[in-house]
């Protein structure tokens, strides 16, 4: 939401609140048919707080007091609205790939930000889960230039059964390039 940026902080919160309350809610609502919005706000932030993480539906779904099959339903109604982008394990069996545990990112690192009160700039930057929200912002570029662009690309991650990871696997025109994202004090880096 680049209308924000620039904004004091006071303004940009009450965008944010506003924005939640106004447009998301009554989205949610209609496109899903959901009644308890309190629930589901509280599912909202606590997909915030697992942003840049491997989706774990059972959590979500105790933090929000629900059960685990409508914490996979409210995350998909998600992504259908384009709030949240569910990146998907690389993997060169289809088949293998559609049983694996995705990573959660938000298409507004600002929104996701706000969720978590993580409210200024120095807080965002130098906070516990900066590197978190580092990553989502890393992920979520190329996922938007893709949705726009002529040509598509395949983007997802790899983590082995020793919790080795690659961030992001960006494929195009049969080529794969590989992105380790690490934001250290001092630091960012994105290979």
């Amino acid at each position: 939401m680049p209308q924000v940026q620039g904004m004091e902080n006071e303004l940009r919160q009450e965008y944010f609140n506003s924005y939640i309350d106004t447009c998301l809610m009554r989205d949610v609502v209609e496109a899903g048919r959901i009644t308890d919005v309190v629930r589901f706000r509280r599912f909202l932030t606590g997909c915030a707080a697992l942003v840049a993480e491997r989706v774990n539906y059972t959590t979500l779904a105790e933090a929000t007091d629900i059960a685990p099959s409508t914490a996979k339903e409210w995350s998909k109604m998600l992504v259908g609205l384009h709030i949240v982008y569910l990146l998907e394990p690389y993997s060169n069996n289809a088949l293998k790939r559609l049983s694996k545990t995705p990573k959660l990112y938000f298409c507004d690192t600002g929104l996701c930000a706000y969720l978590s009160m993580w409210l200024t700039a120095d807080t965002l930057r130098n906070g516990a889960a900066s590197g978190h929200y580092y990553e989502n912002y890393v992920v979520i570029e190329p996922v938007k230039n893709y949705a726009y662009a002529k040509s598509k690309g395949n983007i997802t991650y790899f983590r082995d059964s020793n919790a080795k990871e690659i961030d992001v696997f960006i494929e195009e025109n049969n080529v794969t390039r590989p992105l380790k994202i690490k934001k250290t004090p001092g630091r960012i880096v994105v290979r």
